[in-house]
């Protein structure tokens, strides 16, 4: 007797929209919070806890110091004060130069007074600021 296949029956399926339409909103919101959660594990163990060094911090804080008395020194504080009033003189009178600096119009037309003009903006150093004093005065 010869091998005889089994005649395929068919398959009726029924799609009702409804349905469809829910069951696929229901896998993205599953696909979605699967990933959030997954991202939100993967955060808790590699990033590491910005909140620990302020509790330490405010721990501290929360301590009362050691008192440390020191007496004054009556000719070093004089002194002192004059070299810190000399210090801030300069300071403002550099901070005066570099407003001046960017404010004149003048400065416009010299490439490389607005190309250290620009980087004393952005990340504002000591070079930068002897750059922008030379090139745009």
């Amino acid at each position: 007797m010869p091998y005889r296949r089994q005649a395929r029956r068919p398959l009726y399926i029924t799609l009702n929209p409804l349905q469809l339409t829910a069951s696929i909103a229901l896998g993205l919101w599953l696909g979605v919070m699967a990933l959030a959660l997954t991202a939100w594990v993967i955060a808790r163990i590699f990033v590491p806890q910005p909140l620990a060094p302020l509790a330490e911090a405010a721990r501290q804080l929360g301590k009362p110091p050691a008192a440390a008395i020191t007496t004054p020194q009556p000719g070093g504080d004089s002194t002192q004060m004059f070299e810190q009033y000399k210090q801030n003189l300069y300071k403002n009178e550099e901070q005066q130069r570099l407003e001046q600096a960017r404010s004149s119009y003048r400065n416009l037309s010299n490439p490389k007074c607005q190309f250290w003009l620009q980087q004393d903006q952005t990340a504002p150093t000591d070079k930068s600021r002897a750059n922008v004093l030379q090139f745009c005065n």
